[in-house]
């Protein structure tokens, strides 16, 4: 290539000379600069994405984790957040086994967190904690031709009539489920109505529980056993179940061989803490204060949230 020789006399040129030299100077520096520094330093107002944190819970907890606590946890912590719902039993027996590997565990009842405990079940958990509960109420389609009797009419009642489409999920897979056989049965026996015993027996009216809302909505049902958070979160009407005081009882876990377990140490903090407690609240679940710890002492890092404010 030709060379161009430049003139280094007279005052102009020596200015230029220097000033291509400081630039070129300050972008090596500023180069540098960029590689040297530690991704965790470059924001506290903007933490670094870290995980995933893969979280297994109820399905009656969709709209509350993946509208809100899945979002806000990856907010404050940095760490990302995957979400899997379903049937606290049918998870847990996909973790015992092995078809699904994840850092934390949140059942709508203790039964399932049982499953997982002793060497017989695979150790999986050494401690559950208790943090929220919620009533299981009837959720009403609006626009069904039984929403008005329902209103002014014993639930159990309207739920026999002719051509009224019930939904609820399985009792062999979903507490929700269980306490919803409970309900039917209890009544049964108090209002000494057959008819709904009747209902055990057809397995029609039994859906996966994370459809269920959507299967309402839709109008393919007139009615359906829900948690009254769930009820709440999709703006879905129900009545209460008279006397009957049923109810989910939240509970969390770490399980144990958690590919991140930091990160599940930091995503039960940020649920049990103040912003996750608020989230709760206005999700229309009742938080237990302190939460309720079964098993071994949780990790040392957690107990903060194990003591009453």
């Amino acid at each position: 290539m030709a060379e161009h020789p430049a003139s280094t006399s007279g005052p102009v040129s020596r200015f230029a000379h220097c000033a291509a030299v400081v630039a070129v100077a300050l972008v090596v520096a500023s180069c540098g600069s960029r590689s040297s520094v530690s991704p965790r330093a470059t924001s506290a107002t903007h933490p670094v994405q870290q995980g995933p944190v893969k979280v297994l819970y109820a399905g009656s907890l969709i709209a509350l984790m993946g509208n809100h606590v899945g979002p806000g946890f990856t907010r404050t912590t940095g760490y990302q957040f995957v979400g899997i719902a379903g049937g606290s039993t049918a998870l847990a027996n996909e973790v015992k086994g092995r078809l699904r590997r994840a850092d934390v565990f949140i059942s709508a009842s203790s039964s399932a967190d049982l499953t997982l405990e002793g060497a017989a079940d695979g150790a999986w958990l050494s401690w559950y904690a208790s943090f929220a509960t919620a009533p299981l109420v009837l959720g009403l389609n609006p626009h069904s031709r039984f929403a008005r009797q329902m209103r002014t009419t014993p639930w159990y009642d309207v739920i026999t009539e002719p051509g009224f489409r019930l939904g609820r999920t399985d009792p062999n897979v979903d507490p929700k489920g269980a306490l919803s056989a409970k309900a039917i049965t209890e009544e049964a026996g108090l209002a000494h109505n057959s008819a709904l015993l009747g209902l055990l027996n057809d397995e029609g009216d039994i859906f996966p529980e994370e459809t269920l809302v959507g299967r309402l909505q839709a109008g393919q049902l007139d009615g359906g056993f829900f948690y009254s958070n769930e009820a709440k979160a999709a703006g879905i009407p129900s009545v209460p179940l008279g006397i009957l005081r049923l109810e989910a009882t939240y509970t969390i876990t770490v399980l144990n061989g958690a590919p991140d377990r930091d990160g599940a140490l930091k995503f039960v903090e940020f649920l049990l803490g103040p912003i996750g407690r608020q989230l709760l609240i206005t999700s229309g679940l009742s938080p237990m204060v302190p939460p309720e710890s079964v098993g071994s002492t949780p990790p040392a890092s957690l107990g903060g949230v194990f003591r009453r404010p």
